[in-house]
């Protein structure tokens, strides 16, 4: 399996005006799983994958309570799109096969999670930036050690 495109069909993001500090939940999600005509590729068959990747700012939960009220929502980012796949006659099978338990292949799980982790975390960064809320992923922190700063 070898990933031949990309393309977002949807970018939103919003952030409530009585925005409070909040819980951050990032979801994807497979939504389509079909065959796609490409004709460059010659002894390989094409699959469209279509995805939605959520991060959303919830009202923080009480763990030991498990109230069935559904948080409130401060902010979210959302993407929609699309994968084109270029893949084996034996990975097409497995993921028509698999989808029709609406499942992608285990063994495509991880690299296609990783593949759109990398593709719309960097786009909600600045999204996140623009609205002010935080960003969904930490950022590495810049400290000096004690001992460094006493010898310069």
């Amino acid at each position: 399996m070898q990933i031949i495109g990309f393309n977002f069909t949807k970018i939103t993001s919003e952030k409530s005006p009585d925005y409070q500090h909040s819980t951050i939940n990032t979801d994807i999600k497979f939504t389509n799983v079909e065959k796609e005509s490409v004709e460059m590729l010659k002894d390989a068959e094409a699959i469209k994958l279509s995805f939605t990747f959520s991060i959303n700012y919830e009202e923080p939960q009480d763990k030991d309570k498990k109230s069935k009220k559904k948080p409130k929502k401060y902010g979210s980012v959302d993407f929609a799109g699309q994968i084109i796949l270029s893949a084996t006659e034996q990975e097409a099978k497995d993921f028509e096969d698999s989808w029709k338990e609406k499942q992608v292949p285990k063994s495509s799980v991880v690299p296609l999670y990783n593949f759109l982790l990398k593709k719309c975390s960097t786009r909600a960064l600045q999204l996140e930036e623009d609205l002010n809320l935080p960003p969904h992923i930490p950022f590495p922190q810049v400290s000096f050690d004690q001992n460094q700063q006493q010898n310069q």
